[in-house]
């Protein structure tokens, strides 16, 4: 709603906007490019023009929705979820993510499910047997594991500390671990 209110203020004709996409009706002036860039970042969006960039910010919405489903299989394969959502092969996808990133797309996705083990730990909603089931794991000792490796904590230590170790999920990098 905020992008279709600054496209409309800006006298702006589009097709369509989705999450993180906007088709235009017609090609932007360098002016009203600007313009644009300068709404859009008053309220926290960045325009990305590049191609490379609009395709690493697709991945990560990809994966991010993903884990918001809260039903990852256990045989989930990444790199066959990718492909066919995107189109392209999954190896182009692979490589060009970590140059650009800095990281894999696998670490990125574990970082993904990590952060969501702990909001579920902090609702205290779900047992641990019950989010390592939602999240694809093949048990609770894997997801534990797999959590006190990119943590230092056990999911029992960080369930006594809280809140306070959780990061929000479209600011995960390998430097933010």
């Amino acid at each position: 709603m905020t992008v279709e209110q600054i496209l409309k203020e800006n006298n702006l004709a589009y097709h369509s906007i989705h999450l993180g996409e906007v088709t235009l009706v017609n090609e932007l002036t360098n002016e009203q490019i600007g313009r644009l860039s300068n709404n859009l970042q008053q309220v926290g969006f960045e325009l990305l023009d590049d191609q490379k960039k609009q395709q690493i910010e697709q991945l990560k919405t990809l994966l991010i929705q993903k884990v918001q489903e809260n039903g990852i299989e256990e045989h989930f394969i990444i790199s066959k979820y990718l492909s066919e959502k995107m189109y392209k092969d999954y190896s182009s996808l692979s490589k060009l993510f970590s140059e650009v990133e800095g990281i894999t797309i696998e670490h990125f996705f574990m970082l993904q499910k990590i952060e969501k083990v702990k909001e579920w730990l902090i609702y205290n909603e779900l047992s641990l047997n019950e989010i390592a089931y939602k999240l694809g794991y093949s048990s609770t000792q894997h997801l534990s594991n797999q959590f006190k490796k990119l943590t230092g904590m056990t999911p029992g230590q960080f369930k006594k500390i809280g809140a306070v170790h959780r990061k929000p999920l479209d600011d995960i990098q390998a430097k933010n671990i």
